[in-house]
């Protein structure tokens, strides 16, 4: 089984939905179960809301998970088993102020040295630990080995003891820490493979020990995601309007093409336009780039062009307030000059509205908005041209460019005999 593992404390980011369609891909080509797993655990962190939001969002991009947890309903499993590690001398109560913690870490910033827990609780005994009224952690104690796996994109992995060090499973208030919750459930529901960000590495040793201590033998397999750059190449941030898939959404990028640039990022596809289903039929871990791929907005918006370019008509239309196919060949009449929904809707709309007679094609407009109510549609615009060019007597740049303005409102734009087959149903509505 694959997972996608969300935690609802904000938008989500592109690197997110990366790992979500990745692990949807992957479970599909192995005809495993991909559940997602919402991380709510830490209360104080969770946003209201925002795990419909990334359900939401998922649904949008056909990413239909087999099954949906949340990892607060298995509170009671994941105490029991801190229970249980405490009983086998495998873990240990801390009773470390937040504040005796935080000096130790800026004591070994002074002497530049990387924080390594003092171990002072380690030995206490059970009557100390009784006698103790204040609050405490738990702790699970060091490995003694080091802890190595195979990271299907990174390599051989191995982390030393201190690497790993004696870290916090349960907080105070006796709820699991993200590593110790989530180990547990990947045990719980079985998972067979990780897929998920880089900056989960050092992570993974930690839930592998915590998984050893608890004697469980699966072997679950892992392959971390390099991160994904912004255009000064660095790691892309929420102050990175395009980390936000709910901005690129915003924005007018359709989700086939979002999904399409996220999986060609870094790596190495038989095409460059392709949808989600093409993708299952040859996507391979292993040819993902180990280098952090950049964001170039740019790729995304050619994308964009060429999913619009092949999207059906009449569903294509529906993003702008039609369900015609007609207006979803208009739409693809625009697409030399904008590239997004947002940027094209301005265009389709105008033809609509209201036409500006206050310029100096006042008079044509006129004559030709009157020749064009005393007929009916003409099937082709050479028969259309032939007609109004009769009845006002209009020629050359009095003829187009005020038949241009009356039809879209712009002075410039696609060519009329290519707009014109899809407007003519529309003809007397738009030059009212």
């Amino acid at each position: 089984m694959l997972r996608f593992a969300p935690s609802p404390t904000g938008d989500m980011h592109i690197g997110n939905l990366r790992v979500a369609i990745f692990n949807y891909i992957v479970a599909k080509q192995k005809k495993e179960r991909f559940i997602v797993r919402i991380e709510d655990t830490d209360k104080e962190r969770n946003i209201e809301g925002k795990d419909r939001e990334i359900l939401e969002i998922l649904q949008l991009f056909n990413l239909h998970p087999d099954d949906v947890y949340y990892q607060s309903h298995n509170l009671t499993i994941h105490q029991h088993m801190a229970i249980k590690l405490l009983e086998e001398r495998k873990a240990f109560a801390c009773f470390c102020t937040p504040e005796e913690l935080e000096r130790e870490r800026e004591a070994a910033k002074s002497a530049k040295k990387a924080y390594r827990y003092s171990g002072k609780c380690i030995k206490l005994s059970d009557a100390e630990v009784l006698a103790n009224e204040k609050p405490f952690t738990v702790r699970l104690k060091k490995p003694e080995n080091n802890v190595e796996f195979n990271d299907l994109i990174k390599g051989e992995q191995s982390f030393a003891p201190d690497d790993i060090d004696s870290f916090v499973i349960m907080r105070a208030d006796k709820t699991p820490t993200y590593n110790f919750a989530c180990a547990l459930d990947d045990m719980i529901h079985d998972i067979s493979l990780v897929i998920r960000g880089e900056d989960h590495v050092s992570n993974t040793p930690k839930q592998i020990h915590i998984r050893n201590q608890l004697g469980y033998d699966k072997e679950i397999t892992y392959a971390h995601l390099p991160i994904i750059l912004n255009t000064e190449g660095k790691k892309m941030s929420k102050r990175d309007d395009a980390s936000s898939v709910k901005w690129l959404l915003e924005e007018g990028f359709l989700p086939e093409a979002i999904a399409n640039y996220l999986i060609l990022l870094g790596n190495k596809t038989p095409c460059e336009v392709f949808c989600l289903q093409e993708a299952i039929e040859w996507f391979d871990l292993a040819k993902l780039s180990k280098a952090s791929a950049k964001f170039d907005i740019d790729k995304l918006r050619f994308l964009n062009r060429e999913h619009m370019k092949r999207m059906d008509s009449k569903e294509l239309s529906r993003a702008f307030g039609f369900a015609d196919a007609s207006i979803g060949e208009l739409v693809k009449c625009y697409l030399e000059e904008g590239s997004t929904i947002k940027e094209i809707k301005p265009k389709i709309e105008a033809i609509f509205a209201a036409k500006p007679y206050d310029n100096e094609w006042k008079e044509q407009m006129e004559k030709l908005r009157d020749a064009l109510n005393k007929t009916s549609t003409f099937e082709t615009f050479d028969e259309l041209k032939s007609y109004l060019m009769k009845e006002t007597g209009l020629k050359g740049k009095n003829f187009f460019k005020p038949l241009r303005l009356l039809l879209t409102s712009a002075e410039h734009g696609p060519e009329l005999s290519n707009l014109y087959p899809h407007l003519k149903s529309y003809l007397m509505e738009i030059v009212k």
